[in-house]
C-alpha cells in the first residue's frame, strides 16, 4: 500500500462545531489538504509547538516525549490509516532499540506528538480519495490561522483568528506581553502576540 507524506498547515477555529478546531493537513506532493476536527486541548498543543512556544511546564504531549526519550522509545511515524464514519484513526511506529511497535491513538494526538519528535505523517491514498480536498490559496504560509473555507466528510467551515489587536503595541511591549503570556500558560493569546510578531519581522 502507497503511503502520501502529509504536512501539518495550519489551525483554525471551526464555525461548526463549538470549541473544536479544525487542523489541516496537506499533501507533500500535492495540492490535496484534509480537514480534521480536533479538541481545544490537542489544537493548542499543535498550535504551541507550531508556532515555537515554550511552556514554562511541560504539556501532555510534552511529557510523553520526555518520557519515551529516557527510555530510548523514538517516534519514527505516523500513520493515518482509516477513516469511517467521519473519524480519522491513527497509528504510532515506534522503536525501542530491539523492536518496533504499532501504538493505536487519536490522529489529534499523533499529530501533537510528530510535530515534537520531528517525525513523517502518513496516511493512504483512499484516504486522501475520500477526504482530501483542492483549496485555491492567495499564500501558501505555514500559519496556525488558516483563513480558506473547507467541506469534507467533517463538514469543516474553519475561520482565521486575528493578531490585530496588538498592532498598536511596541514592539518591545508585545515581546513583554508575549513573555508574560507564556507565563500564565494562555497559549491563545501568545499565539496571537507572536502572529503579530512574525508579521513586523516580514515587513
Amino acid at each position: 500500500m502507497s503511503k502520501i507524506k502529509l504536512n501539518v498547515l495550519g489551525i483554525s477555529y471551526s464555525q461548526t462545531q463549538s470549541g473544536a478546531y479544525a487542523l489541516v493537513l496537506t499533501e507533500e506532493s500535492g495540492d490535496r489538504r484534509i480537514p480534521i476536527i480536533v479538541g481545544g486541548f490537542e489544537a493548542q498543543s499543535i498550535a504551541i509547538q507550531l508556532e515555537g512556544l515554550k511552556p514554562p511546564r511541560p504539556l501532555t504531549h510534552d511529557l510523553f516525549m520526555n518520557f519515551a526519550n529516557s527510555f530510548n522509545i523514538d517516534l519514527l511515524e505516523v500513520n493515518i490509516h482509516k477513516l469511517e464514519e467521519g473519524v480519522f484513526y491513527s497509528k504510532l511506529l515506534c522503536d525501542n532499540g530491539e523492536k518496533k511497535l504499532s501504538i493505536d491513538t487519536r490522529t489529534s494526538d499523533a499529530i501533537a506528538l510528530a510535530l515534537r519528535f520531528k517525525c513523517p505523517i502518513y496516511t493512504t491514498e483512499e484516504i486522501m480519495e475520500r477526504a482530501g480536498i483542492v483549496l485555491e490559496f492567495g499564500s501558501e504560509e505555514k500559519s496556525s490561522s488558516f483563513s480558506e473555507n473547507a467541506s469534507a466528510s467533517d463538514s469543516v467551515t474553519p475561520s482565521s483568528v486575528s493578531s490585530t489587536e496588538y498592532e498598536d503595541f511596541t514592539t518591545q511591549e508585545l515581546k513583554e506581553m508575549l513573555k508574560e503570556a507564556i507565563g500564565e500558560e494562555d497559549y491563545e493569546k501568545a499565539s496571537l502576540i507572536r502572529d503579530e510578531l512574525n508579521k513586523r519581522n516580514e515587513s
